[in-house]
């Protein structure tokens, strides 16, 4: 059986979420924004997730006063479909509590139906749009959100 483990990022593992972020994005944050994000971002909170010790997905997390948002999680394609981004994002939403926040919310493509539905297993709603948001191709975004003190 696979050995599981959801832990804080650390520096030595930016090059292995960057190969994440291009096998999952098609505009891919480059692997000098998640170095920043770790180092210098007070508000910055991320977290991989390894198989057998191979970082095989990430999530981002900002925490603001008692407003948490994330800002991208993300698995291998290879490794989709197994429930791995249910328990990352799982695991986060208890990370923001843990870190004082009230509120947790993040932007969805309208074309990421399966994300969405992930979303909602997790209380989140829609709670508006911005448009064109995606620079790749100007897709607009879904905002989802929820009240963590009422889960």
């Amino acid at each position: 059986m696979a050995e599981l483990l959801i832990r804080k990022m650390e520096e030595h593992d930016v090059d292995q979420v960057a190969e994440v972020e291009k096998a999952s994005f098609t505009a891919p944050w480059p692997r000098d924004i998640f170095q920043q994000e770790i180092v210098e971002n007070q508000f910055a909170h991320y977290f991989v997730l390894q198989v057998d010790e191979k970082i095989v997905g990430y999530a981002g997390l900002w925490v603001v006063v008692d407003d948490a948002q994330i800002t991208n999680i993300a698995i291998m394609p290879d490794y989709r479909g197994n429930k791995l981004g249910e328990k990352l994002f799982h695991y986060v939403m208890v990370q923001a509590v843990r870190l004082g926040g009230r509120r947790l919310s993040l932007e969805v493509r309208t074309s990421n139906i399966i994300a969405q539905h992930m979303y909602r297993k997790f209380g989140l709603v829609p709670g508006g749009i911005r448009k064109n948001y995606y620079v790749d191709n100007q897709e607009d975004a879904i905002v989802m959100w929820v009240n963590l003190y009422e889960k």
